[in-house]
C-alpha cells in the first residue's frame, strides 16, 4: 500500500484529470497532500463541524455542492462529529426537514459578521469547512461562472470562515469559491472573476462535489470501512432534485452536476475506492 503522501497526490491528480475549468493549471500552486491534511483536520472532530453550501442559480440552488455536503455530513456523523449545514433559502429551507441546518440571511446587510459570531459562538466548531460557496471578490460582491452578480441571491459564508478559530477548508472547481484566495494570482490566467476569500486548507477539484469524495477517501482509508457504501451520490441527487435543485451548468432541473451526468461521479468514487485498496484494481 502507497503511503498516505502519495495517496493523497494520486486523490489530487485524479481529481483534477478532467480539467474542465482550468483547475488542473492551479493545481502546482497548491503545495501537494491538501486532500490529506484536510481530512486529517476532519477524522480527528467529534464536535461540531460547520459545512457551508449552496450556489444561488436563478431562483432556486444548484446540485453540486449540496451533494457532497450531505454526502461529508453523513460521513463525519458516522466517526462521531455533529456536522451542521450552514447556508440560505431556499436551500436551507429545503434540508431543514431532514438535516441539522443554520439559516444565514441572503442578500447584502450590515449583520454579516454578527451573525457570523453568534454562530461560531453557539457551535464552536472543530472546523468549518465550505463547498461550492460563492466565495467574495476583490470588490466584495459575488460572481457566478458567467460574471454576472449574483450577491442579492447569495448568502454570505465567507464571514464564518474569516472569523473562525478553528481550521477552514475550502472545496471549488472553477475560482469563484471560497477559498480560491489562496490562488488568486495563479487565478488570473482563467476567465473569472475569483474570490479572494481565504482558508487553511484549499482542495481544488473538477466538480466541487468530488473534493468531498476525496475527503471521505481518506476517512474510509482511516476508519477501515467503505463510507462511500453509505452515502449513494446518486440517491442525494434524486432528493435534491424533487426539492427543485438545477444543474449549475444547464439549469435544467436534471440529474447531473456541472453538466455531467451522475455516471461521472460514480467513475471518480470507484477510482478513489481503488486508489485507497477498498477494491482490487
Amino acid at each position: 500500500m502507497p503511503n498516505e503522501a502519495t495517496l493523497s497526490k494520486q486523490i489530487e491528480d485524479l481529481l483534477v484529470a478532467r480539467n474542465l475549468r482550468g483547475m488542473q493549471t492551479i493545481q502546482p500552486e497548491l503545495e501537494s497532500g491538501y486532500y490529506l491534511r484536510a481530512a486529517r483536520m476532519l477524522n480527528r472532530c467529534r464536535g461540531h463541524v460547520l459545512i457551508g453550501t449552496g450556489f444561488p442559480v436563478v431562483d432556486t440552488f444548484e446540485t453540486d455542492g449540496p451533494v457532497g455536503a450531505i454526502a461529508l455530513y453523513k460521513v463525519l456523523e458516522a466517526i462521531g462529529a455533529t456536522p451542521v449545514i450552514v447556508c440560505g433559502p431556499p436551500v436551507s429551507q429545503a434540508l431543514m426537514p431532514d438535516y441539522r441546518v443554520h439559516e444565514i440571511r441572503v442578500g447584502e446587510h450590515k449583520e454579516r459578521t454578527l451573525e457570523a459570531f453568534q454562530a461560531l459562538y453557539q457551535y464552536n466548531p472543530e472546523a468549518v469547512i465550505s463547498i461550492e460557496r460563492p466565495g467574495q471578490a476583490e470588490d466584495g460582491r459575488y460572481y457566478n461562472m458567467r460574471g454576472e452578480n449574483i450577491s442579492d441571491r447569495t448568502a454570505c459564508f465567507d464571514t464564518f470562515i474569516l472569523n473562525a478559530k478553528c481550521p477552514t477548508i475550502g472545496i471549488g472547481d472553477g475560482g469563484n469559491e471560497i477559498g480560491m484566495g489562496n490562488v488568486k494570482d495563479a487565478l488570473k490566467t482563467l476567465d473569472i472573476k475569483a474570490s479572494v476569500t481565504e482558508v487553511d486548507e484549499l482542495l481544488i477539484t473538477d466538480v466541487s462535489n468530488w473534493g468531498a469524495y476525496g475527503i471521505i477517501a481518506f476517512l474510509s482509508f482511516w476508519n477501515h470501512r467503505d463510507f462511500f457504501a453509505d452515502i449513494q451520490p446518486l440517491e442525494i441527487l434524486r432528493y435534491l432534485s424533487k426539492l427543485g435543485s438545477v444543474d449549475g451548468v444547464t439549469r435544467e432541473n436534471e440529474l447531473t452536476e456541472d453538466g455531467l451526468p451522475a455516471s461521472e461521479g460514480q467513475s471518480v468514487i470507484n477510482e478513489l475506492r481503488q486508489i485507497i485498496g477498498l477494491v482490487k484494481e
